[in-house]
């Protein structure tokens, strides 16, 4: 069976590995283009495009995935199967293209949380478990045939870091488990339960201001929130007019003493926020304009 694989961060490495190592034909490997970034502005590979170049697979970077150079080389191909992870979305001559279609793996539990960021918002909503899906693509974003999942425990001070990491492995494994049963011919497609609209969870993508603490919240809310925008994008708030990012934090339940948003610190070893029910104990934070540090290190420099 000849697989063009496409992705492009580190979630979707662990995919392309598992392809890879148990001998599947990977004819072709479609990442973004390299991009400048950092200080120097050096143009930066993929995750995916550095794990290809390794293993001597071929590599094609569109700019547009409609471009008609590339759609004759992504058909020279000649792909059985096309395998998207973590990757943009695609045109219908791109995903309708070989014979066996395009599946997707996508980090939920579908129709749960379709979307761009389901890692996030499912730490961030609170929720107990997490999961793994493969699909095939069809018109709607995240709404085709479901092949195989698997579910995953979501710890209660996991971060969405950690989750990706869980999930990156899971995922890896049930793409496996489908790639078999496809070569096989004994996949079976089951389309996804209709849900009452008012009860699907979303997973759109997060902008700057979704990550703004709102003190006014309850503290459980809070700590989800940093839980599951942590390491990336950070939530963040206010210190004497300057942006402060939290990466770890703990809850302590209490009857505070100020008002929410308001600080509360012996200038030594703790620095604590307070919320309606209790506050929201830093842990790990960055100042505008400073590097990343844990809070003791902080206040040693930083007068609040």
């Amino acid at each position: 069976m000849r697989i063009v694989f496409m992705g492009t961060p580190d979630f979707a490495v662990a995919s392309l590995d598992i392809l890879v190592e148990n001998g599947y034909d990977v004819v072709g490997v479609i990442t973004a283009p390299d991009k400048p970034a950092g200080r120097g502005l050096q143009l930066q590979e993929s995750a995916v495009k550095k794990y290809a170049v390794s293993k001597g697979l071929t590599v094609l970077q569109p700019e547009k995935l409609k471009n008609p150079d590339f759609l004759e080389e992504l058909r020279a191909l000649k792909a059985d199967l096309q395998v998207v992870v973590a990757f943009r979305m695609l045109p219908e001559v791109v995903w309708n293209m070989p014979p066996l279609g395009t599946i997707n793996v996508h980090a939920s539990l579908l129709p749960d949380y379709r979307g761009a960021a389901p890692i996030n918002w499912a730490i961030i909503n609170g929720e107990k478990v997490s999961g793994v899906t493969t699909f095939k693509l069809q018109h709607a974003i995240d709404t085709g045939n479901i092949l195989y999942n698997a579910q995953v425990n979501i710890r209660e001070d996991e971060t969405a870091g950690e989750l990706h990491d869980d999930l990156m492995q899971t995922g890896a494994q049930v793409l496996l488990k489908t790639v078999n049963a496809l070569a096989a011919g004994t996949a079976e497609e089951k389309p996804q339960p209709e849900l009452d609209p008012t009860r699907i969870k979303h997973a759109p993508k997060i902008f700057k201001e979704d990550c703004r603490i709102q003190w006014e919240q309850p503290l459980e809310k809070i700590y989800n929130l940093v839980r599951g925008l942590s390491p990336y994008p950070t939530a963040w708030t206010t210190l004497q007019d300057k942006q402060l990012k939290i990466f770890k934090a703990t809850k302590e339940y209490t009857t505070p003493a100020v008002p929410p948003g308001q600080p509360v610190t012996d200038q030594k070893t703790y620095l604590k926020i307070a919320a309606p029910d209790g506050y929201l104990v830093l842990q790990e934070i960055q100042l505008e304009g400073k590097k990343k540090m844990e809070v003791a290190a902080f206040l040693r420099g930083y007068r609040v």
